[in-house]
């Protein structure tokens, strides 16, 4: 029998079990304003406009992507109806350029040579290149916002008809200089825009502010060419022009207060010059996460005022290095209270996909312990949502007591396994059924819709206890989404497409539940690809 028939027998436009990856699944999508959802998302996401940390570990196909798919939907949601108690969502999930740019950066990577997976360590990744890396992702996404950029994933045009990325333009002009400065200072440093110049824009977002970018530097090297040029137009009359007597006295003494104030004025732009090339090269080499070069970071600094620029935190190494990140964030999180936003949320899935890392279990706790720490996790008006794999949870447990010390993780909303039982992975497939049904009625003059049922798949003599224990053996949506499709499929294989049978029987639930059962075995152990 082909499959398109069996669905068609049973008003399904499309299998609902074909997808395996929530960001890939059509039916997810249509289900994502439903409701139905893991028990425990409400204590996941917490109060959107006050954001708290949770840390979930899941087995794969568990629904941790589903999970951070549908806090950013209630966000965006959020900020819709409520604009003037915003969130900032960032989404901090593509790990592949921090952890490349951090190696390369620590000299694990040889120019021009490839890398040795074998003997790669990836412990050089510090709590401050996450810091780094969530703070660029957070003002690029800003910055995108504030100019409108069509080409950057955080322009989504429904989103703006629907005011959940509400420009930050008209509130630029009220805010306080300082805050304004701030803003100036970290696009300087974390601003890395998908395509054209950091540079460039930096200088419109100054525009915006009303920063002026003629700065004292800028106007003593003006001074200090005109001192020049006028020296030596006093120098060459000096000698050529034949002057005498008091005319000429004047002359040199001209000469020598001109020469002397290029001189000074030239050591004092020199000096500003290369403060401004040292503290360049110094934020340089710290900033491991950001590709951000050092002649761009000296023209932005020589641009700007001094005096504008003095206590600025500067991510420099040094004794306070740790605490210059959290000022940064916290100057952040005032500009964006500035900007309408109660807080900044910030979801981090897909550990275990970077290339530098292909899943395995010490490479993503080198990469993720430095977050675990309790100063970080509970900043406040900053929510972590870390979606973890299971083999993060086993590592876990065979850490110290002082590091539990350290991580406080009793007040961090732990989720110790993302765990689905039989009765709510039936009803999920419940509600993926209704979300691919054709909508006529059941039969002529029927004006009623009866919700779609999943026993409706199988014989009579199959129970409804009998397919919630055999879901319940999946354990995971996935497995249980490839559970159901395999039943189909192989319901399909056994049928002739001349012979009327479109419920699938007990003898084949049976079959496919032990194959499918042992596959998840295989899988959990090791030994199969899932």
């Amino acid at each position: 029998m082909r499959v398109e028939k069996f669905l068609s027998e049973h008003r399904l436009f499309e299998n609902p079990f074909e997808a395996e990856e929530a960001r890939h699944d059509a039916v997810f999508e249509r289900l994502i304003d439903a409701g139905m959802n893991h028990p425990d998302l409400s204590k996941i996401i917490g109060q959107i406009d006050h954001p708290t940390t949770s840390i979930v570990f899941g087995d794969k196909g568990s629904g941790k992507t589903a999970i951070r798919l549908l806090i950013e939907q209630c966000i965006n949601a959020h900020n819709a109806k409520f604009p003037d108690r915003r969130t900032l969502l960032v989404a901090y999930d593509d790990l592949n350029p921090v952890l490349d740019r951090v190696v390369a950066r620590q000299g694990r990577r040889p120019s021009g040579k490839a890398l040795s997976f074998a003997n790669l360590n990836l412990d050089v990744v510090r709590l401050e290149d996450h810091q780094d890396a969530v703070l660029s992702v957070a003002i690029t996404s800003l910055l995108d916002r504030l100019f409108a950029d069509r080409r950057s994933p955080a322009y989504d045009r429904a989103s703006w008809k629907r005011g959940a990325l509400e420009p930050a333009g008209p509130r630029l002009k009220s805010i306080p200089r300082s805050i304004r400065i701030d803003f100036a200072v970290l696009a300087a440093l974390y601003d890395q825009p998908r395509t054209g110049s950091a540079l460039r824009r930096w200088q419109r977002l100054c525009s915006r502010l009303r920063l002026r970018l003629f700065s004292a530097v800028s106007l003593i090297k003006v001074l200090v060419l005109a001192l020049t040029v006028l020296t030596t137009g006093l120098g060459l009359t000096t000698i050529f022009g034949g002057i005498e007597g008091p005319n000429r006295l004047l002359l040199h003494a001209g000469l020598g207060i001109c020469g002397a104030g290029a001189l000074f004025l030239g050591g004092f732009w020199f000096v500003m010059r290369v403060r401004a090339w040292r503290l360049a090269r110094h934020i340089h080499r710290e900033i491991l996460a950001i590709d951000r070069s050092t002649a761009d970071l000296k023209v932005m600094l020589r641009r700007m005022r001094w005096r504008d620029l003095e206590g600025q935190p500067w991510p420099v190494a040094g004794p306070a290095d740790r605490n210059r990140r959290f000022e940064l964030t916290d100057r952040f999180m005032n500009l964006l209270e500035a900007l309408g936003y109660r807080g900044m949320m910030i979801l981090l899935d897909r550990v275990d996909e970077p290339a530098l890392i292909s899943g395995d279990p010490d490479r993503m706790r080198h990469v993720i312990w430095p977050l675990l720490d309790n100063k970080l996790l509970q900043q406040p008006r900053v929510g972590w949502k870390l979606l973890l794999p299971i083999e993060l949870r086993h590592s876990l447990l065979r850490e110290s007591s002082r590091f539990f010390q350290e991580a406080r993780l009793d007040k961090q909303h732990l989720i110790d396994r993302l765990t689905w039982s039989g009765s709510t992975l039936y009803d999920l497939c419940n509600a993926r059924l209704e979300a691919c049904r054709n909508p006529q009625p059941e039969s002529e003059g029927d004006t009623g819709r009866k919700p779609a049922s999943l026993m409706s798949l199988f014989a009579e003599d199959v129970s409804r206890d009998l397919i919630i224990d055999a879901l319940d053996a999946m354990q995971q949506p996935r497995d249980a989404f490839k559970f159901l499709y395999a039943l189909i499929q192989e319901h399909c294989r056994l049928v002739p497409d001349d012979e009327a049978c479109y419920r699938i029987s007990r003898l084949t639930i049976d079959g496919v539940r032990r194959q499918q059962t042992q596959r998840v075995q295989d899988f959990q152990r090791g030994l199969g690809p899932g």
